[in-house]
Order: structure tokens, then sequence, then C-alpha cells
């Protein structure tokens, strides 16, 4: 069997409900990858945490954060790791539109840490940001945002979190990525334009001299949309979102809390 890439997103598609890994799905990918195929972690996640996962399914290929913006190798100097980062001025005018927005916090994600808005403390979960608190040397403060984040997360108490997305497009005339999370959280993830999973996923291909034809992919929400259009058999997971089966390929038979990916890699190549 000619080997393949196989993309595979986090949340909702290869952790379970309590956002680990089980055991039979790490010893599935170490099985999958020791039979010569690359498995690539393709995640909204910031580095930090997602880290723990790459380490724990013991990969050594590139990783893809912040839905696209960041390639790199976990712990390496990588002459090929890409950058593709969101001009400051989007995030200084997202906290300009923070009550349009209804936003209970606005965060600046950087590739090691973050800068977060501290209105409604007692409201944010710093397990989101993968944190036990927040703490105030992380207030974002505009005047002092001299870089460029390579995303802004924004938590909103919206009612309607993809429309809410679709006039945050309109507002910033389709200049920028905005993505719902998966899960019960009114969570919008921003990129800068034309930066996706798929866009990533496409620098690798050309990387490893490999066409979009070899490439698998496995998500479960609105932003693994262009991951799984661009691959050649692209999986929605049985617990997806709405806005994501339509541009899926297949559906896996079980759901992430049931080792959905990993039995159909088990199928597939084991």
């Amino acid at each position: 069997m000619k080997k393949k890439m196989i993309a595979l997103d986090l949340d909702g598609t290869l952790l379970n409900n309590q956002s680990q890994l089980s055991d039979y799905t790490i010893q599935t990918i170490q099985n999958v990858k020791n039979a010569g195929h690359t498995v690539i972690i393709a995640t909204g996640r910031p580095y930090r945490m997602a880290h723990q996962f790459y380490q724990q399914l013991g990969l050594d290929t590139p990783m893809i954060n912040f839905n696209g913006s960041l390639v790199h190798i976990p712990e390496k100097k990588w002459q090929w790791e890409q950058n593709i980062l969101i001009n400051k001025q989007y995030l200084i005018d997202f906290l300009k539109y923070k009550e349009q927005f209804q936003a209970i916090f606005i965060a600046g994600e950087y590739k090691n840490k973050f800068f977060i808005t501290q209105d409604h403390l007692n409201e944010i979960h710093p397990s989101l940001m993968g944190v036990e608190q927040i703490t105030p040397d992380t207030l974002i403060k505009p005047e002092l945002i001299t870089s460029d984040p390579h995303s802004i997360l924004m938590h909103t108490r919206a009612e309607d979190r993809h429309e809410l997305a679709k006039e945050m497009r309109t507002l910033f005339k389709n200049e920028l990525e905005i993505n719902t999370w998966g899960g019960p959280l009114s969570i919008l993830e921003t990129c800068a334009k034309g930066v996706t999973k798929a866009s990533a996923l496409e620098y690798l291909l050309d990387h490893y001299q490999a066409d979009a034809a070899d490439l698998i992919a496995f998500g479960d929400e609105h932003n693994d949309v262009q991951m799984l259009q661009l691959a050649r058999t692209g999986y929605a997971m049985k617990n997806a979102s709405d806005t994501l089966i339509p541009h899926a390929d297949r559906m896996t038979e079980f759901t992430n809390d049931q080792d959905g990916v990993a039995r159909e890699l088990e199928r597939l190549f084991l």
C-alpha cells in the first residue's frame, strides 16, 4: 500500500470528551506510524496546549497549530518552520469592538504565550488558555500590543456563534479567517487571511513531495472544512458539527469518545 499522510484534528476528533487520548488510540497511532505513514496533528490549539499529545503519540513529524498559522517540529530548530501572523492592528480593533461582539474575553495568542482581557475574570475558564489561573501579567493592553499574534481567540455571549462569525467576517471585509470551536462553548478563533489547516497541509505535502491524493483527514468542526475538502478522503466524525458533514467524503462509524479515529485507521491500515 502506498504510504499516506494522515491529518488529525484534536478536540472532538482524536481526543475523547475528557480531552484525553485513550491507550488504544495512542497504540493505534504508533502502529500506523510504524507502518510508514506520516501522522500530522492539525489543530486550532496553540502549541503549549497540544505538545503533550504530540509527546504521548510519540510523533516526530511537523505539527500544525493555530489552524495553520504555525507549522513546526516541536523542540527542534527546523529550517522549514512556517509562521503566518495576523497584523496586530486587527487585535487592537477586536478590543475596540468587544462590547459589540458580546465578548467574555478576547485573547491574543502567540507561539508560547497569550494576553487576555480580564473584565469578566470570574467567567473565564483558565483551562481554555492551558493554565490553572489567569494572572495579572497576562492582561492585554492595546498600547502594549507591539507584535503580531498567531491567532485571536474570543469567547462570546452571542446566542448564535456561527451568525456572529459571519457578521465579523463582513465587518473585517473578509480579510480574516474566523471559525467556531466545537463543543458547547461559544468560542471563535481568528487567523490571517488564507490561513487554514488545508493551506498548512499543502505546504507539508509540497515538503514531502506528496500529493493531496495521498492525504486522509479527520475532523469535527467548521475549521476542518478546507482540510477535508483537500484530502483524497475526508472523514467527519460521527459527532461532527452539521456545518462540516456536507463537506466530508465519509463519516466515522464511532464518535471521538468511542475511539472513532483509531478504529477507522485500524480498519484501513492494520
